[in-house]
């Protein structure tokens, strides 16, 4: 990824040093388990970490690299320029390149995992801050984008609030999922190697001994784990929308916090555009772009083949940066979001009583009257508010068939505000707790 949309702690876990440093390590854990079985000298395993301080040298690995045209080669030659070519002998032994790839791959994309739930939990505290404190900050809802019934701005922000606790639940269980190491060498069938290598190795980074693995860990695994970060960053998108839509000029509920200084066009001076939330709707388009790639690489030829290298060297680290960056972008925009309670109400009055339609259509049905006449008698007088701008309210009241159903006084009670906001608490209790 690009810096603009980065954050130096995601992007140090993509990085040529740390990647080498991992290598180092599984290959020094195996040959002390390797020492502990008899297969190698113990004098030769502890020899391999007198490495464990050495910055390894990147240039040098891609010159060896550009000779051998292998990576893991080119890096245990490396490292044999350090420790000695008498004791580099027994490291990697009986292990194939792909038990260093890949559980180097799935320990990084734990550690990734790891600062994305702690972006996931920035993201829930704001959410969780603003939905008390606009619990009852009354504004319209809408479906179609047209007005329907009142809610409230704290509703909005704990349905977003359920929305991403979800998303930390899957992705808790997406770490789980990943976090697993293979040491099993050549297609997976431990010939070379004992299989207390591969526990001892797992053991010391933090991961499972992945149960059966061929020469490659099983790739359904990063498919479930990318396809979790295409939906945590389609949530993302849709709290980005509705503050693209609240931030309208002609809704104006709530706006993007502009700073002094700040300019919102070349052109026209007097723009605030809803930038961050634009931009987020563009990052979680790339990282749902690795969502595909990743199904696509759970086939694979027999024991292995590498078509899902190129394609992990690429949304490994460019989706977990992109969407940890957006993470932070969102808990920023939502903690510092300008909300405008007066336009609320102004927007929920703009047709004049209209969006209590279905408590008086409710109220003429429990009157007696038909269900397709009381449909028939609401929808007359509300459509002389949607075509001349009449008062809802002061239709119904000179309506006679209406108030020979409904008295004045029955009329007037269903335009309590508070009758759509009475289960608030209940509501917030289901998510929040109590």
């Amino acid at each position: 990824m690009i810096p603009r949309y980065s954050r130096p702690d995601m992007v140090a876990i993509w990085s040529p040093d740390t990647k080498f440093r991992i290598w180092f390590e599984i290959e020094a854990h195996a040959c002390d388990a390797l020492a502990a079985i008899g297969v190698i000298p113990k004098e030769s395993a502890a020899a391999v970490w007198k490495a464990r301080d050495v910055t390894f040298d990147v240039a040098r690995i891609d010159e060896i690299e550009a000779v051998t045209k292998h990576d893991v080669i080119a890096f245990l030659t490396h490292l044999a320029e350090h420790i000695g070519a008498e004791e580099a002998r027994f490291v990697h032994q009986g292990m194939t390149s792909s038990d260093v790839l890949d559980t180097t791959f799935n320990l990084q994309l734990v550690r990734a995992s790891d600062l994305l739930l702690v972006g996931m939990d920035r993201v829930l505290t704001a959410l969780k801050t603003r939905a008390f404190e606009h619990k009852d900050t009354v504004r319209i809802g809408r479906s179609h984008g047209i007005h329907a019934e009142p809610t409230t701005m704290g509703l909005t922000f704990a349905r977003f609030y359920a929305e991403m606790a979800r998303g930390r639940a899957r992705l808790q269980a997406a770490r789980s999922e990943i976090a697993t190491g293979a040491i099993s060498g050549a297609v997976g069938t431990f010939a070379n190697i004992d299989p207390s290598v591969e526990e001892h190795v797992c053991a010391q980074l933090g991961l499972t001994p992945e149960p059966i693995s061929t020469q490659v860990i099983p790739r359904d695994r990063h498919a479930m784990f990318f396809a979790t970060l295409g939906v945590i960053a389609s949530s993302i998108e849709n709290i980005a929308i509705e503050i693209r839509h609240m931030q309208r000029t002609e809704v104006l509920e709530a706006e993007e916090f502009f700073s002094p200084g700040q300019k919102g066009s070349s052109a026209m001076p007097h723009k605030r555009n809803p930038v961050l939330s634009e931009n987020l709707t563009g990052l979680a388009r790339l990282v749902r772009m690795s969502v595909v790639p990743a199904l696509e690489n759970v086939a694979l030829w027999h024991e292995r083949d590498i078509s899902h290298s190129s394609v992990e060297r690429a949304i490994g680290p460019d989706t977990t940066i992109t969407l940890d960056f957006a993470l932070h972008r969102l808990a920023g925009l939502v903690e510092k979001l300008v909300v405008y309670p007066e336009n609320c109400l102004k927007n929920m009055n703009q047709f004049k009583g209209l969006v209590m339609s279905q408590r008086v259509l409710l109220a003429l049905t429990q009157a007696g009257v038909s269900r397709e006449d009381s449909y028939r008698l609401v929808q007359r007088n509300a459509m002389k508010v949607w075509e001349h701008g009449a008062d809802f309210k002061t239709e119904l009241l000179a309506d006679p068939e209406v108030t020979a159903a409904l008295t004045p006084a029955q009329i007037e009670e269903k335009f309590d505000i508070g009758y759509h906001t009475k289960h608030v608490d209940t509501i917030f209790k289901r998510v929040f707790g109590a």
